[in-house]
């Protein structure tokens, strides 16, 4: 199979981080991470590096980096000539970003990134990358799929633990509700695991880089706010079959709860059979 734009990188870096897992860092540190804002940062650039290729099919597209701390992955995006934005919760990193980024000056927003309007931010397509503060990982794509249908691709950082939940198949203990929900509108890469060493601090759990592609889904074919509500019930009692955990919805002697569908755990339900269990129910859930 031939290699997609920045494959080449990311192979480059497995192979990098399997030689060099006992090399010193290549960052010095000038920002104080702050355990609050979740922050942890990455110090190795060759890891930086192989990040910023994940969006080399994108080249001509705006990009929003999350988090930048002090530009370890900045300097790598504006190299490729992205036309990049970052955004940065932390005044002591802004302030370190205007200093040693002149070139970002108006495009440095010092704001909440889960807070921020990016329908104002942007009229058209973007994508967005960051090494993303592992506390808020998860609401952070949950905003992503709130503008799916303007981010074709966002890739970045994340806890290793995380990412497999994304990219994690039916069938698993780590598939669940962010599995199902991202699944059914993005196509999830795994792309390779990152060491706790090449931090500062290091975190307590590895890392890992994926990539999300927009799929070719345009609507679910059912009532994605009734779907939504579905995943996360049946998820919220994954122990039990969805004819235990979904009676809450349609009442416990409700006929439909008689199919065979409802014999199943929720980790054995495919993103395609959640949206058929929807148009299911959908008729005998009261508004």
């Amino acid at each position: 199979m031939k290699n997609l734009p920045g494959e080449t990188k990311i192979s480059s870096c497995k192979h990098y981080i399997d030689n060099h897992r006992n090399s010193g860092t290549f960052m010095s540190y000038m920002v104080r991470p702050k355990k609050s804002l979740g922050q942890h940062f990455l110090t190795d650039l060759h890891i930086a590096e192989a990040i910023a290729g994940t969006l080399d099919a994108y080249r001509g597209m705006p990009v929003l980096e999350v988090g930048p701390g002090m530009g370890v992955l900045t300097r790598y995006l504006l190299d490729k000539g992205h036309d990049l934005t970052v955004v940065e919760l932390d005044p002591e990193s802004v302030e370190y970003l205007q200093e040693h980024f002149p070139t970002l000056e108006g495009r440095i927003l010092e704001k909440d990134f889960l807070k921020l309007d990016l329908a104002q931010l942007y009229d058209g397509e973007f994508c967005v990358i960051g090494n993303y503060p592992y506390n808020i990982s998860s609401q952070i794509f949950f905003k992503i799929l709130d503008y799916k249908d303007r981010i074709p691709c966002c890739s970045g950082m994340i806890q290793k633990e995380v990412a497999e939940r994304m990219a994690a198949p039916p069938g698993g203990k780590t598939y669940g509700i962010l599995s199902v929900l991202m699944q059914a509108w993005y196509d999830i890469e795994y792309l390779f695991t990152v060491p706790e060493h090449v931090f500062n601090p290091p975190p307590k759990v590895k890392s890992a880089v994926i990539r999300m592609t927009r799929n070719q889904v345009r609507q679910l074919g059912c009532n994605e706010p009734l779907f939504k509500q579905i995943v996360k019930t049946a998820f919220n009692q994954r122990r039990k079959t969805m004819r235990n955990s979904l009676r809450s919805l349609v009442g416990k002697e409700c006929e439909v709860l008689a199919d065979p569908i409802f014999d199943e755990r929720p980790e054995r339900l495919s993103v395609e059979r959640f949206i058929a269990l929807t148009n299911l129910l959908e008729s005998y859930i009261t508004p």
